[in-house]
């Protein structure tokens, strides 16, 4: 899925003004740490909103938090839908493990690639949270598969990098390249699966 990277892009998507950003700057930290909390459901989505609200000092109000966080998620990428067909009928699995919240994933449900997804898991759902690496393990478990059986994308390195030290074959996706069907294609490739177009 395509999604906002930056404070300013959300603000952009949701047609809402950056205020006082050295703000962001000063609370990194303790924004992370509610974003963990909301992204292993330890909290909902307002008490999330008024939290962040507080750590900015009252910078954006916490209904204008949500009204960005509605706004984050841009769409899909284009042909990513193809690749997950093309894996299909090659009997591949297919699935997706996301850092994310209630209100994301449910959210997601719009989207036909994410509908095709064979496992979807999510950290909200499992109390855990890329890049930690019992996320993978439980996903595993999930799934029935390990290790190298796993063909891992993802778009930060982080959390390539803890799926590699477990012995999934991991590959960062970058999302500042244009064609995010086309890596994941490549990569397929490298591994010895055809028909990708």
């Amino acid at each position: 899925m395509r999604i906002c990277r930056t404070w300013e892009e959300g603000c952009a998507a949701a047609g809402l003004p950056r205020r006082r950003m050295e703000e962001r700057e000063a609370t990194r930290a303790a924004r992370h740490a509610a974003v963990v909390e909301f992204q292993t459901g330890r909290i909902d989505g307002p008490t999330f909103a008024q939290r962040i609200s507080a750590i900015l000092n009252g910078a954006y109000t916490a209904e204008e938090i949500l009204t960005v966080h509605r706004a984050w998620i841009l769409g899909e990428y284009p042909g990513v839908g193809a690749v997950i067909e093309a894996l299909h009928a090659q009997g591949i699995e297919t699935g997706v493990l996301s850092n994310t919240n209630s209100e994301h994933w449910s959210d997601l449900e719009r989207f036909g690639s994410f509908l095709a997804l064979r496992n979807r898991h999510a950290s909200h759902l499992l109390g855990l949270h890329k890049p930690d690496p019992e996320i993978h393990r439980a996903f595993e478990r999930l799934v029935g598969a390990c290790g190298s059986e796993i063909l891992f994308f993802d778009d930060l390195a982080e959390n390539v990098d803890s799926a590699a030290a477990i012995g999934w074959r991991a590959v960062r996706i970058d999302p500042a390249v244009v064609d995010t069907a086309e890596q994941m294609r490549d990569a397929l490739r490298r591994v010895g699966l055809g028909g990708m177009g």
